[in-house]
């Protein structure tokens, strides 16, 4: 039977067909066991020991910059910032001040999880009527509608000031110095804003700031940014104020109202990030740690529970019943994610309790059926819940503190709003509001949008065991799920279950846009290294699989070693590098 090839839909233009034939594509598996001394299928390379700390980021250089901080005393708080720092200069394409950030930190001292949601608000002065008055049905993706007050540099102090040790001037210094000096641009980066260019160049300041005489940095081309290494200096001496009050903001507020945008001084000046509680669910003996809504992490909760009934072991990993259950878990979880998943300040009766319940996952999976797909998937109802591009990085210092923290300017590089003198580009975000009223999602003044971004911890017997996290949009809880799913039930390494082939279902119902109801079963990406047998038999029970170059996400990991120290992994789909000391 011919395995059918779906068209990409627009918003995912990223995952470019690939022009190999999809027979040959899947046929071609990654190393065998037999091709390794240490018989492991899927690792690109060893998992990393070390006995003090460790740091996986997805670039060398900001992993190093973590190591240095916490050599020199610092938390692994500390190190986490001072690499975020250097991230948005040195990885423009996944993250900035100008975007958002969440985080989860293990406080050895008070042996508890801790979260941040440092997500920012919708301005005040936009409303749903101004978009139905343009005549709009989805918010667009670049220029000033979509931008939201960004959130990161907020959380950076929110996190210090409980964790850290060292000055902030001194976790900001690298980034300030790299981006006076110039650094080499790596591979994938560069892959990336050479897409980003043609798309974000017409937006004031993006041409002038981060473009080399109009085009992308070119892969090993030495980038300079001046206008971040100023504002990273502003903030460094004045800290979180100098951002969100000072002549920063009042940049940021002129240059908007000069281009049809809507962020103001006063948008900036009144945001505010919050400690929030982890929620979790166990899969197999393991507490698997999410934030709560307005994310998504629940969603990963949501897919493990459904598949917790089912003997995935048994099955093995890239088998047909392996792919199927996973695909039908997803589009479960997702259809919940489209209704109920939202900012719980407009949406307070978001049932997350009950919905990462066992019991409601028992009554989700009766609608799985093991020899054909969903073509629907509704979410649950009222009555049933009755009771409530992006960067992706993570630090252990010699402590015990371990920080799972994600960073992104969403999409890409953002809405290419690059304030003139700033260095940065502020986040779209606000595209993932939905323009219809009564929608758990719809944009208010004031509101926090669904979110995507989503770190994650795993704790066993009340210890923590794993801090890891998954970039890359819808992505990210499937990436979740199967990177636990990879280890817990296939037996896999830290390294090999994050170069392990991966799935991504594609097509459900979104909580944003016009949120359309998926009716036809989406679509199946997989990743070159499954069976063409198991292929064929996805088609045969009515899965529309496809293959895609580009959308599996971006994968870094730290675990604790039982015999003392850590274990690193690092994502080979990205620049990146783990690390230790």
């Amino acid at each position: 039977m011919p395995v059918s090839i779906s068209a990409l839909r627009p918003r995912r233009a990223a995952a470019l067909l690939a022009p190999l034939a999809l027979a040959c594509a899947f046929a071609l598996a990654p190393a065998h066991a037999a091709d390794r001394i240490g018989g492991k299928t899927f690792a690109t390379r060893s998992e990393v020991y070390a006995p003090h700390a460790m740091a996986a980021t997805s670039h060398p250089l900001t992993t190093q910059i973590a190591l240095d901080a916490m050599k020199a005393g610092g938390s692994a708080v500390d190190a986490a910032i001072a690499a975020n720092a250097a991230l948005g200069l040195m990885e423009p394409t996944g993250n900035g001040v100008g975007g958002d950030l969440f985080a989860i930190v293990w406080d050895p001292k008070t042996k508890k999880l801790y979260g941040y949601n440092g997500s920012g608000r919708s301005p005040r002065s936009l409303s749903l009527a101004e978009f139905q008055k343009r005549g709009l049905k989805e918010i667009p993706p670049h220029g000033p509608l979509p931008v939201t007050v960004p959130g990161a540099v907020d959380g950076w102090f929110a996190l210090h000031e409980r964790f850290g040790r060292k000055p902030m001037a001194e976790n900001l210094a690298p980034a300030i110095r790299y981006a006076r000096e110039g650094h080499p641009v790596h591979e994938v980066i560069a892959y990336y804003w050479n897409a980003s260019v043609p798309r974000l160049s017409k937006w004031p300041g993006f041409k002038e700031q981060f473009t080399i005489d109009g085009r992308a940095p070119r892969t090993g081309e030495m980038w300079k940014n001046p206008n971040l290494a100023h504002t990273l200096e502003q903030i460094a001496q004045g800290g979180r104020d100098a951002f969100y009050k000072g002549a920063i903001a009042r940049t940021v507020g002129a240059y908007f109202k000069a281009n049809g945008g809507y962020l103001s001084y006063e948008d900036m000046a009144a945001h505010h990030g919050e400690w929030v509680e982890p929620v979790s669910s166990n899969y197999r003996g393991y507490d698997v740690w999410e934030l709560p809504p307005n994310g998504q992490g629940i969603a990963a909760l949501q897919i493990l529970n459904i598949l917790e009934g089912y003997d995935l072991k048994s099955h093995g990993f890239g088998s047909v019943e392996h792919v199927h259950l996973f695909a039908e878990a997803k589009k479960l979880a997702f259809a919940d994610r489209a209704r109920w998943y939202a900012d719980p300040a407009f949406e307070q009766s978001s049932p997350v309790a009950k919905l990462i319940s066992k019991d409601y996952a028992a009554q989700r999976r009766k609608l799985i059926s093991l020899d054909k797909v969903l073509k629907e998937a509704q979410p649950a109802t009222p009555a049933q819940l009755d009771q409530g591009d992006t960067i992706y990085m993570t630090v252990a210092d010699a402590d015990g503190m371990m920080v799972s923290l994600i960073q992104s300017n969403y999409r890409g590089m953002g809405s290419g709003m690059a304030p003139p003198g700033l260095g940065f580009i502020f986040q779209d975000r606000g595209e993932q509001f939905v323009l219809k009223e009564g929608h758990p999602n719809s944009f208010a003044p004031g509101k926090r949008p669904f979110h995507t971004i989503i770190p994650a911890f795993v704790t066993k017997d009340g210890k923590p065991w794993l801090s890891f996290g998954v970039m890359g949009g819808a992505m990210q809880p499937q990436g979740h799920a199967q990177i636990l799913i990879n280890m817990i039930d296939f037996g896999m390494n830290l390294q090999e279950a994050g170069d392990a082939p991966r799935i991504q279902h594609d097509g459900s119902t979104e909580p944003a846009g016009q949120a359309v109801a998926m009716s036809d079963g989406g679509e199946l990406d997989l990743e070159t290294g499954f069976s063409y047998e198991t292929v064929r038999e996805l088609v045969r029970r009515g899965h529309s699989v496809r293959f895609a170059l580009g959308p599996y996400g971006g994968y870094q990991a730290i675990m604790v070693n039982p015999n003392g120290g850590y274990v690193g992994a690092s994502e080979s789909r990205k620049d990146g590098q783990a690390a230790g000391y």
